[in-house]
């Protein structure tokens, strides 16, 4: 008996005496329970600070009615607001605990969740393990709720992402699937900024799962995700969604595109597509319809590429828009045929007349004076061929074959839009590019981020590519201004307002890659001419119609018009430039 006694003593001596720590630090560990608190994703919001997403944290109140009816007493900590520690008396040198009844917690629980004492008593009274008591409170109030400490009450996370302007900028935006993944838009190129850090509330708990009430509580707050804004203005964004869906059904075509842009800055203010879908209810949309076909489909330019050719020219030292070519009615040459879209005999052209009347004969006679890899690196310094680098996914490159497997008709059909392939947002930047006098700009769609803390950082400007000088820039416009000036295209002209810019038409593939099934109308212009500040681009795919009489010029007009009214551009105060078609 005396050396059983001897090792209990022993033992006693080694757990209390020498492994006191690491013992309570073991019963402590048994007892914690790590409780995550998710942090808020962060919203994404337009130019104005419009929100166009936000998520919601709600939390539903649930209870376990078997561990409720174990406590018809239980006692209470009281809680430093701001540390979330109990409090010591210093009277004792003790927590400060109060004792309460379950039927006053379930007043105080009425009282915080403002529901009548009888629904609350009901709601925790029963033999369930999980019941709820009430759905889609506010983090302060689940807050709350924890802070009173009534035995087998507990809460759970609810977060719903929201979308209050719906389709507008839909895909833009993108969404978030049911597993909280990002899958499209914005809400996927950023989705590290928008996802914030939990936090995380400790606690200790019996083995019932029963909160002791006198075990402090240590709470590690959560960093709400960051605040993404963007450049795109809603209102904007919303007039020219509405401007593309009529087109779409004025013209029964496949799909349009609007874009507009900063000239000076790349700032998408706009980046439109006919049937946009809902963030909110993704499921109801036609997944085509998912990504911003403005960044993704490819389609021949067509006739707005002529300008990239007449810029080269004058950049050359080729050509001025003065220049004057003897175009004949049909243009032969390496033996493949070339004509335009109306009926002329040979005629006297400047090359700002064969621009204004987009002549395919006047471009490849004027164009066949560039090499075909001079043709080839002016494209590429344009941005043909490659992605322009928006923020957004699913961006194509378009299709830019080199210049060396070129065949014998692609070296000239290059020179007016045919055999290449661009993106509408492509093809709105080449026209940035010489609003710009002749700096090239990646488009942004990022304005800022404003982190949890209220900072504000703003995003930078990209460095710009130098393409042309500013004084080829300036005739490059002034042959665009004549597109306006010295035709009877007027629907583009914007009163108070100069304004230019190029028609386009090519045709369209057929889905199945064999030949061609339907046409691609487009109009890229800029205003005001005498000092750009804006750049629009539409394209329709697959209008249905007389193709020669489908135009973009009354959407330009109407889109154009609203973008310079809304940003208070000063009218035009100098006369508009009208360079002759014909020489003598």
């Amino acid at each position: 008996m005396m050396v059983i006694l001897l090792i209990i003593a022993g033992r006693l001596v080694l757990v209390q005496g020498l492994d006191v720590g690491n013992m309570a630090q073991a019963a402590e560990n048994q007892r914690k329970v790590v409780q995550t608190l998710p942090a808020v994703r962060g919203k994404i919001v337009d130019v104005k600070g419009k929100v166009l997403a936000e998520s919601i944290i709600r939390y539903n109140i649930t209870v376990s009615q078997i561990n409720f009816a174990q406590y018809p007493e239980f006692k209470r900590v009281d809680i430093d607001p701001k540390t979330g520690e109990g409090l010591i008396d210093p009277a004792t040198g003790q927590w400060k605990v109060e004792t309460f009844t379950s039927d006053e917690g379930i007043e105080q629980l009425a009282q915080l969740l403002k529901l009548p004492f009888d629904d609350v008593k009901k709601s925790v009274t029963g033999d369930k393990v999980h019941n709820f008591v009430a759905m889609d409170v506010s983090p302060q109030v689940e807050q709350q709720v924890a802070a009173l400490r009534v035995p087998g009450i507990y809460s759970e996370v609810v977060t719903k992402r929201v979308y209050p302007m719906g389709a507008v900028g839909g895909p833009i935006v993108g969404f978030l699937d049911k597993q909280g993944k990002a899958l499209a838009g914005i809400e996927q190129t950023m989705d590290a900024k928008l996802t914030g850090k939990d936090g995380s509330r400790t606690y200790q708990a019996g083995k019932n799962g029963i909160i002791i009430p006198t075990a402090p509580v240590r709470t590690v707050p959560a960093v709400d995700g960051e605040t993404v804004k963007l450049t795109i203005d809603q209102d904007i964004q919303f007039y020219a969604q509405q401007a593309a869906q009529q087109q779409k059904e004025q013209y029964k075509a496949q799909w349009v595109s609007i874009t507009v842009v900063e000239a000076k800055t790349g700032k998408a203010v706009a980046i439109a597509d006919s049937d946009s879908y809902d963030p909110n209810n993704v499921a109801a949309s036609d997944p085509s319809n998912i990504g911003s076909r403005s960044i993704s489909s490819v389609v021949e330019p067509g006739s707005t590429s002529k300008i990239m050719t007449a810029s080269a020219l004058v950049q050359e030292g080729l050509a001025t828009p003065l220049s004057e070519y003897l175009v004949p009615p049909t243009l032969t040459i390496d033996g493949q045929n070339f004509s335009d879209s109306f009926t002329h005999g040979t005629e006297k052209r400047t090359l700002s007349g064969i621009i204004t009347d987009s002549m395919n004969t006047g471009t490849v006679m004027a164009g066949s004076k560039l090499t075909p890899k001079q043709r080839f690196d002016y494209m590429r310094k344009f941005g043909v061929g490659e992605k322009t680098g928006i923020a957004l996914p699913g961006e194509s490159p378009g299709i830019l074959a080199d210049w060396q497997n070129w065949d014998g008709r692609q070296q000239y059909t290059v020179l007016f839009g045919q055999g290449v392939a661009q993106t509408p947002l492509q093809t709105t930047m080449i026209f940035q590019t010489i609003a710009n006098n002749g700096v090239r700009l990646k488009p942004a769609i990022i304005d800022s981020f404003t982190h949890a803390d209220g900072t504000v950082e703003t995003v930078p400007q990209a460095p710009g590519v130098k393409v042309i000088s500013p004084e080829t820039a300036k005739d490059a416009r002034d042959m665009l201004e004549g597109v306006v000036t010295m035709t009877d295209y007027k629907v583009v002209d914007i009163p108070g307002y100069r304004t230019g810019g190029k028609t386009g038409t090519s045709e369209a593939p057929a889905d199945n890659g064999v030949g061609f099934d339907g046409y691609t109308t487009s109009f890229i212009g800029m205003a005001p001419m005498d000092d750009p500040r804006y750049v629009v681009g539409i394209t329709v795919q697959r209008p249905q119609g007389n193709v020669y009489g489908i135009t973009q010029g009354y959407t330009f007009n109407q889109v154009m018009g609203q973008v310079l009214r809304s940003n208070d551009v000063p009218p035009s105060t100098t006369p508009p430039v009208k360079l002759p078609k014909f020489y003598k």
